[in-house]
């Protein structure tokens, strides 16, 4: 019997301290500079009246029904994640994405964009030359292109121009630690490493995922009491067993924990065939009859003889070569494995994405 064995992993892989996370931002801006692969104003209308309300804060009108055939500018929406404990005059990398028809965004540079975040409110601000990884080229009707060319980065593009507050142990030094997956033999052998190591109850779980800690007061004694947490070594309950099938690709995933109980299993494929062969029927000479094409059409169905095959297995290697020796594709190993769940021969749970 083969086992895989389960290694100790540090506390900070396997948890995480609540509020200490990442906030989305996103803003809406105009990238300027394209060399003619930017929005169609007329099939993309808020481009023009995005620049039109551009060029009035700055000062310049621009008199009312103008149209602006504009081909180097296109709108974007920019995205960022602003890490925690961020702070004003940091930098932050940019993803830069088309909303309009803009062909490429290759040369082009993001002028000032707002970062808001859930709450609305603006926390850092994006400016800088696009890198885009795409490469297309065309002429005379034909084109290649390489990889995407809508979208693009800046790495360093943000600037953070307001901290998230964020209060830890505020309520007495209590910090809560979350599981990244929730067990409660995992929660409960976290619990035993954390009192074990400083001596004394310093966590005590809560549930299934939260393990609640009685943290310093003082911020420096705050940060070395976190840090030791983190770097404590946890040995882990091993994952539920669980079959995980990707119909639209066709993947099948096992871990370690799944078993097989004895079973018999008989699967054929089912082929069929239509061909169709066009002849034409010719009258006589001189006769009144026309020339029609008959179809020819021959229906042919073949299916593979499967005999009964006994599949067993104790452990995930045993559960493969039972499979295996199925000789069955992905699509048929698919519905023999949901067959199997359902006669209670496949001791797994199955998740079909």
């Amino acid at each position: 019997m083969v086992t895989s064995p389960v290694h100790a992993e540090r506390l900070r892989e396997l948890a995480d301290f609540a509020g200490v996370r990442d906030n989305a931002l996103v803003g809406y801006g105009l990238v300027v500079g394209l060399d003619g692969t930017g929005d169609q104003t007329m099939q993309a209308p808020f481009t023009g009246q995005s620049l039109t309300n551009m060029l009035s804060q700055l000062g310049i009108t621009v008199p009312p029904g103008t149209n602006m055939q504009l081909r180097n500018v296109a709108a974007v929406m920019v995205t960022a994640d602003l890490p925690p404990f961020s702070q004003p005059g940091q930098r932050l990398d940019v993803n830069v994405s088309s909303v309009g028809n803009a062909r490429s965004l290759r040369g082009g540079t993001l002028l000032m964009t707002p970062l808001k975040g859930a709450d609305g409110d603006t926390y850092a601000i994006a400016q800088g030359n696009l890198l885009v990884s795409g490469a297309g080229a065309e002429a005379g009707g034909s084109s290649v292109q390489i990889n995407q060319q809508a979208g693009g980065r800046i790495a360093g593009g943000a600037m953070v121009e307001r901290e998230v507050p964020l209060q830890l142990g505020a309520n007495g030094g209590v910090l809560d630690l979350q599981l990244k997956e929730s067990d409660f033999g995992t929660a409960r052998q976290v619990v035993e490493a954390i009192n074990n190591d400083f001596g004394w109850p310093v966590a005590a779980a809560q549930d299934g995922r939260t393990i609640r800690l009685q943290g310093p007061a003082d911020p420096n004694d705050r940060v070395n009491f976190m840090a030791r947490v983190e770097n404590l070594r946890v040995t882990p309950n091993e994952a539920p067993a669980k079959v995980v099938v990707n119909s639209r690709t066709g993947s099948v995933v096992l871990n370690s924990s799944v078993t097989l109980r004895r079973a018999a299993v008989a699967h054929g494929n089912l082929s069929i065939t239509i061909d169709t062969q066009f002849q034409v029927s010719q009258p006589a000479p001189f006769g009144e009859g026309e020339t029609v094409v008959v179809p020819d059409t021959d229906i042919e169905v073949e299916q593979q003889e499967a005999s009964l095959m006994m599949v067993e297995g104790a452990d995930l290697v045993d559960v493969v070569n039972a499979l295996n020796a199925l000789g069955a594709t992905p699509n048929d190993l698919m519905a023999i494995l949901e067959a199997l769940k359902a006669s209670g021969s496949l001791r797994a749970e199955l998740e079909i994405l």
